[in-house]
Parts: C-alpha cells; structure tokens; sequence
C-alpha cells in the first residue's frame, strides 16, 4: 500500500519500568491507585501492579472494578494516564502517567435522585443497558463479568456526555440509564466527558469488521491511498 508519508513511533526500548512501594494506607481504591502512580511519574506501571497496589491494605483483598477507578482519575481528577491507545510503545495494560500536573476537573457530577435510580433499574430490569450493534449487555448485578472479571456492579449513566449537558435532570429517569463497570469505562473511552470530543479509535477497536471494514474504505479513499492485492 502506497502511503503519503511515515508517521515516527515511539521507541519501546526506551521504557522503564516502575514499582509498587505499598502497602498503600489510602482508605479508597482510588487513592491508593493515585498514590501508586505519583510513586510512578514517567514509569510505566502494568495491570498487575494497579491490582497489587489497590489491594485492601487490611484484608489484601484485590478490588474488581480497578479499571472504572482509574478512568475516574482521568476523567474526574484530571490526570494524564496514557495506554496502549497513547503511546505505541505501551502494550495492552501497561499505562504511564507522565506528569503528577492536573488538568481543569470537569464540572461537579449530578447524580440522579434515589427514586429516580431505583425507576432506572426498574425499567432496565436491574442488568446492563449497554446497546452494540443490537446487542445488549445484560449483565445484573453481582454477576461475573466474562470479560472484565469480577463482580458486576451497576451505576448510573447520563445518556448524554456529562460535558456536553451538565445539568442532567437527577428526577427523570428518561436521560439516565444503568451501566455495568466495564461498559462506564468504554463509554468513557468513547468520549472524552470534559471536552465532549469522540475518541475513533477507541470506537473503531470496538465496532465490529464490516463496519471496520467500511471506515477503511472511507479512510483510504479520502487520503488517496491505493492497495495492491498480493497473489
């Protein structure tokens, strides 16, 4: 395939490596999450790490939705935490945070009331609503989440991007919506809460071929790529 130009990639011998310096004290998961990445600055720390880290300094129990904890330090605090989707150099669960610097925290999260989340689960029948492509989730409550791992838990989701419309209605249960953990953290993937900007390539990973397959064809025909077919 003829291309325009070479885009420079980053050199994965150049990474280095960080430590677990706990226990961590931290009372939350996040904390304790937070305080192994500030022991980290420009190192990279891994899944297992995260998971070690987290871990319940009394009991050494290992949370379950880690992963849900550490998009909140992105979105909700404001930390840069790069991946795989940041960084060619990374691989798949290893994340770097480059600087200890925050960014502006987004407005204050409305949740919606008590009465309006228990007509929410009603309604989505206490499982996950997440729709792709026709399939729903449908995962409840305390089941096992066959791909993240863990115990399901659900929360609340605004049905538009907190950014885009802060001021959600916590009294209609018409613009919430239950999600489990893993799918918080996809949509989060999706769109950036604090500049409502979408991230394609988080969507395209997701999306499945004929429509990968689509998005090629458009891509390569807007850049004026040609592709020679081997025999």
């Amino acid at each position: 395939m003829a291309r325009k130009d070479e885009t420079k990639m980053s050199d994965p011998s150049s990474k280095v490596y960080g430590k677990v310096n706990g226990p961590y004290p931290q009372t939350t998961v996040r904390k304790r999450i937070e305080a192994l990445f500030l022991d980290n600055i420009g190192k990279v720390v891994t899944r297992e790490m995260i998971i070690e880290a987290a871990a319940d300094p009394t009991t050494g129990r290992q949370p379950e939705n880690w992963h849900q904890r550490l998009s909140e330090l992105r979105t909700d605090v404001g930390y840069t935490i790069l991946s795989w989707r940041d960084d060619a150099s990374l691989a798949v669960e290893e994340y770097l945070m480059p600087t200890k610097l925050k960014r502006p925290a987004a407005a204050k999260r409305v949740k919606p009331s008590k009465a309006c989340w228990d007509a929410v689960l009603r309604y989505a029948n206490h499982a996950c609503e997440w729709d792709e492509d026709g399939q729903v989730c449908g995962l409840k409550e305390g089941d096992t989440d066959p791909v993240g791992g863990g115990k399901v838990r659900l929360t609340p989701d605004h049905k538009s991007p907190h950014s885009m419309k802060p001021d959600t209605d916590p009294a209609d249960p018409n613009q919430w919506r239950a999600l489990c953990g893993r799918h918080q953290v996809m949509k989060k993937n999706y769109c950036d809460n604090q500049t409502g900007k979408l991230n394609i390539t988080a969507i395209l990973q997701a999306a499945k071929e004929r429509d990968k397959r689509v998005a090629l064809a458009f891509l390569l025909k807007y850049f004026g790529y040609t592709v020679t077919r081997r025999r």
